[in-house]
């Protein structure tokens, strides 16, 4: 992978260091660290904090990546932030801030293991807080036009 230019460049190069993955995208070496922040995308993310970062429903759309590691190591790094970060809305203008995961999607980053979630209407810090509060904070930063939906279906779930 990458061009001849890329591997002219690497090549005996002391400022750049290549490893492999399994040392990478090592969540306890990840974690030594101090100030590790890690900015993952999601596809959409559900009221409670759970990311779909590889399907689009039942229909895979790409690998996971180390977006599990790194949001992980950047938590237990000293002064680390973890962050997703996605659109309010789908090129379409559906909410990418959803009520619950499409059926099928999978969940690639668990609700607990995500604190920070950025999109274009602001960053909320969802660590510590209760199902309600986490609902109530992501329906601040979801696109003004899906807050009043999002709004009614976190009733209906008793969030």
């Amino acid at each position: 992978m990458g061009s001849q230019e890329l591997y002219d460049f690497i090549d005996d190069n002391p400022m750049v260091e290549m490893l492999e993955s399994d040392y990478v995208n090592n969540t306890s070496v990840i974690s030594k660290n101090d100030k590790v922040t890690a900015i993952n995308s999601a596809i959409e993310i559900d009221l409670t904090g759970q990311v779909c970062a590889d399907s689009i429903g039942k229909k895979i759309y790409s690998g996971v990546g180390g977006q599990m590691d790194f949001i992980r190591g950047a938590s237990l790094s000293k002064d680390g932030k973890p962050i997703i970060a996605l659109p309010s809305t789908t090129k379409n203008g559906d909410s990418r801030i959803v009520s619950m995961l499409q059926f099928g999607a999978g969940v690639v980053t668990t609700r607990a293991h995500v604190d920070y979630v950025a999109t274009e209407y602001g960053v909320v810090n969802l660590y510590g807080k209760s199902l309600k509060e986490r609902a109530k904070a992501l329906i601040g930063i979801a696109h003004p036009n899906h807050r009043s939906e999002l709004s009614r279906n976190a009733h209906v779930r008793n969030l």
